[in-house]
């Protein structure tokens, strides 16, 4: 059984037992999530489909830990306009085990 799921802006394809990591949450590690924000749940050739959300659905997920990405380089120029702009940015994640799915 799959499902997919929104959060922080984004949309997830998530499976009982996958760990992903999501944009950062506000629950401490070893807490339990709920995600009621589930678009789609498949299971073999059967799908359900929301419009936008499935009514009653819901993923239960458990948070491993909170941590940031690698470092990315942001660079603005433009040539021969005497003008560059370097920077860097770290993205934080949680990453969460996905327990249960409820259609």
């Amino acid at each position: 059984m799959y499902a997919v799921i929104a959060t922080g802006g984004k949309q997830y394809r998530v499976a009982e037992g996958s760990v992903v990591r999501i944009e950062k949450l506000e629950a401490e590690a070893g807490a339990n999530v709920e995600f009621d924000q589930v678009l789609l749940v498949g299971e073999g050739d059967t799908v359900q489909v929301g419009t936008p959300y499935l009514n009653g659905g819901k993923v239960v997920a458990t948070v491993q830990s909170h941590g940031r990405s690698d470092k990315k380089t942001i660079v603005k120029f433009r040539r021969r306009k005497h003008y560059l702009r370097q920077g860097t940015h770290r993205q934080s994640y949680t990453e969460v085990k996905i327990t249960s799915i409820v259609a």
